[in-house]
């Protein structure tokens, strides 16, 4: 029987390569074709192909990184019939490519338009990291396989990364947003807009962008309107959760920043620090900034800008105003969560239902809209919503404190569980939402369950591929290495390209350690106050306790998940 010969040349396009790579055999494996694969990269050749190797009637599929470039003829394939593809061609349709070698034909170009469109978009998620580049991946690989145009503005933890110009954006055809958060869209008045998760733009990139440029829609609101203005055809109507989510990406630095200056202040003062006696130290001060400056902020925070997901720039000033209404009156993080919703469907409301004259339209955004937004939110937090809101904080805070046995097991084995159940999903960032919150009410075990729960799929499947190499395909193990250093960050999205491939058998291995991990930490009382950076932060004193205790549950956690991934996998065929 014939066989095809494939070289991918993905030049500096490593990962599509790969990918490419997969797909081709994944799509000659269901046609009954053998193949072998040969991955030409800047960083090296993965899978070589000897120079004797096709033999008469074999045929050959060279794949350049774009178009159907090619370097040179291989003088190994001279003599032999060859097809040409591109690595967008074998990612958009590998069946057709392998069905056009059958056929003698060249597959047809992917983008068939004669006007191509010119696309902008920007991707962002609650925490800033893994998801926010994923999908920013995603796109830029989805517009290649369309043959489009299209530039990314990733709005990460530091920022914008390759912001967008006016130019840009003045010249593009749609925007397209993908977001698990809300993005400031008072740049795009005029544009066509669409919006989405980070989720579909990782997971289609190109099916995305299709969608796209059908059901983008007209963004109203510029330098004097009130883009919170806008009829529900505009503006994309989202649901709470992803509101929650942006209050959170706002809120999370004034958690790690006070966090961060209180731990340090520990370590220059030790556990006094705080004491009036140190008035005036080093010490003293950074825990001043910490406690009464940061952490101060960290509910009005949450509220404004749940308010500003909702209702745009004019929530923000109620909502922050019903945040510290909140912290004042002993409602805490969940008073803050309720505020910010107060304050943002009122404010929302109030947008919609409220005419004036085109001459005094620019005074809604800036006057009326944060006036009585917040005299609203004021008047409910005060009189309706703090008091009870401040009785059940209470509750939860005692009950939590004296968390004991089994009881602390239990929540540490769910709050483990629900982060290793999506890794950065929405599951997981309930789980993350709730630690986070509690930390401005200084409980701090659950951030700890949380943290180290989430560093432990990327290590368990990383230690997976060193002891039970044979379960795992040639491109996972060479990139065991870097989900190891992922899960080392606290960045639990590691793992996720070992559970896309075998997700039945993967994720409750990881869900298991992940839940042992966090059970642990709970029981021995570990608190943790910094909500992010992994095993980085850790040996910073007093941004841990029990740290012992704490190295114990991530390493239990990393070797049942690993020991459970080598059990339930089954071993593979010998690879190219």
């Amino acid at each position: 029987m014939s066989k095809i010969w494939a070289v991918i040349d993905a030049g500096d396009a490593s990962v599509a390569g790969v990918l490419a790579g997969e797909a081709l055999r994944r799509a000659a494996e269901t046609r009954g074709q053998t193949i072998t694969v040969e991955i030409r990269t800047t960083h090296g050749v993965l899978g070589g192909i000897a120079a004797d190797a096709p033999q008469a009637g074999d045929r050959v599929l060279l794949v350049a990184e774009r178009d159907h470039d090619w370097d040179g003829d291989d003088p190994r394939f001279a003599g032999f019939a060859r097809s040409r593809a591109s690595v967008a061609q074998v990612l958009g349709d590998a069946g057709a490519v392998i069905d056009g070698i059958a056929a003698g034909a060249a597959p047809a170009s992917a983008a068939t338009d004669t006007a191509v469109p010119r696309i902008v978009a920007i991707t962002s998620c609650p925490t800033g990291i893994a998801h926010t580049f994923m999908a920013a991946e995603g796109l830029q690989e989805g517009a290649r396989q369309l043959g489009y145009t299209l530039r990314v503005e990733t709005q990460g933890s530091v920022g914008a990364r390759d912001a967008l110009t006016a130019e840009e954006i003045a010249e593009a055809d749609i925007v397209l947003i993908a977001a698990d958060r809300e993005v400031d869209r008072g740049r795009f008045a005029g544009k066509r807009v669409f919006a989405s998760g980070t989720k579909p733009a990782i997971s289609g990139g190109a099916a995305l962008i299709e969608r796209a440029l059908v059901e983008a829609r007209e963004q109203l609101g510029g330098a004097t309107t009130d883009a919170a203005s806008n009829t529900g055809a505009q503006r994309d109507r989202v649901g709470p959760y992803k509101h929650l989510m942006t209050g959170v990406s706002f809120m999370l630095p004034f958690v790690v920043a006070g966090g961060l200056l209180i731990a340090l202040a520990f370590a220059l003062g030790g556990i006094n620090a705080n004491a009036d006696s140190q008035a005036g130290t080093l010490a003293h001060t950074l825990f001043t900034i910490g406690s009464k400056g940061a952490f101060t902020l960290i509910v009005p925070a949450l509220a404004g800008y749940i308010a500003y997901s909702i209702a745009d720039r004019p929530g923000i000033a109620p909502g922050m105003v019903g945040g510290l209404l909140a912290a004042n009156l002993g409602a805490g993080f969940l008073g803050g969560i309720v505020a910010g919703f107060i304050a943002g469907y009122a404010t929302d409301f109030l947008s919609r239902t409220i005419r004036l004259p085109r001459t005094l339209e620019g005074l809604k955004p800036v006057l009326i809209l944060p006036l009585l937004g917040t005299v609203i939110t004021g008047l409910l937090m005060v009189y309706a919503v703090g008091t009870p809101v401040a009785a059940a904080l209470a509750w939860l805070t005692e009950w939590l404190r004296g968390m004991q046995g089994s009881s602390a097991v239990v929540l540490g084995l769910l709050l483990g569980a629900m982060m290793a159940c999506d890794m950065g999903g929405p599951v997981n960032k309930a789980s993350y939402a709730f630690s986070v919150g509690l930390v401005a009410s200084q409980i701090y075990t659950p951030m700890a369950a949380t943290m180290v729960s989430g560093m432990t799929p990327p290590l368990a499947v990383a230690l997976a591929c060193q002891l039970f190499g044979n379960r795992f395909t040639k491109e996972e193990r060479e990139t065991s290495g870097a989900a190891a250093v992922l899960g080392l960050a606290f960045i639990t999205e590691g793992a996720i390209p070992f559970a896309a491939r075998d997700p039945f058998r993967v994720i409750p291995s990881l869900m298991a350690g992940s839940a042992l991990a966090g059970a642990i930490s709970m029981a021995a009382g570990v608190e943790l106050r910094v909500p992010h950076g992994g095993i980085f932060v850790l040996p910073i004193p007093g941004a841990v306790t029990h740290l012992g205790a704490y190295v114990v549950a991530l390493v239990a956690g990393t070797v049942v998940s690993a020991v459970l991934l080598g059990i339930v996998k089954r071993p593979l065929p010998a690879l190219d």
